[in-house]
């Protein structure tokens, strides 16, 4: 039995998958990013082109891509995007979660990227929270913002599953479980 990998799959899914997208509205305000990118996998040969394609048709032609290596396994030199190639850089000194873009007649944007294997919650409220216009908030600032969420979701979740699996026993303010009988009485105080 002969077993064929087809090693186009992943480029070809990311290409028919349309560039989950988040952009600033136009507005006089500059903002530090943007917008936001969440792409589907740490690809970019795969993932530039449905990038560059949306982007061409809101902002320009697309010409150059600069990001960090640190979130990146392999940066190719170019990507083809739709009859043209997109250049790409990358620089250590950029913060590892923000796309650098850049065009000949346009200008520069830069994007939150969003990583892959976040959860839909939390890129859903990366996505708004980089969109906002005049934002003073950086992908670095943004990134932590959503990781201290992220843990108190997790954190309140675990303390809900330890609520239901204790059989709803009420908590002292310091965190420990308390004895009922030690809740005060209608009417009276604290012993």
């Amino acid at each position: 039995m002969t077993t064929t990998l087809d090693r186009t799959a992943p480029r070809d899914l990311a290409v028919e998958l349309p560039a989950r997208l988040s952009l600033t509205p136009k507005t006089t305000l500059a903002g530090q990013l943007d917008g936001a990118w969440w792409p589907y996998s740490r690809n970019l040969e795969a993932e530039l082109p449905p990038l560059a394609a949306a982007l061409d048709k809101v902002w320009g032609r697309i010409t150059r891509v600069t990001v960090n290596p640190t979130r990146w396994p392999v940066i190719p030199r170019t990507v083809p995007v739709a009859g043209h190639a997109v250049h790409v850089g990358w620089f250590t000194e950029q913060h590892p979660d923000k796309l650098i873009l850049l065009s000949y007649t346009v200008g520069r944007w830069d994007l939150l990227v969003i990583p892959p294997e976040t959860e839909p919650a939390a890129a859903a409220r990366l996505m708004a929270a980089a969109a906002i216009p005049g934002s003073v908030l950086t992908a670095g600032v943004l990134m932590a913002d959503e990781a201290v969420i992220g843990q108190g979701i997790r954190d309140a979740l675990r303390r809900e599953a330890n609520w239901e699996s204790e059989g709803g026993a009420f908590m002292s303010p310091f965190g420990s479980p308390m004895d009922r009988r030690a809740l005060p009485l209608p009417g009276s105080t604290w012993r």
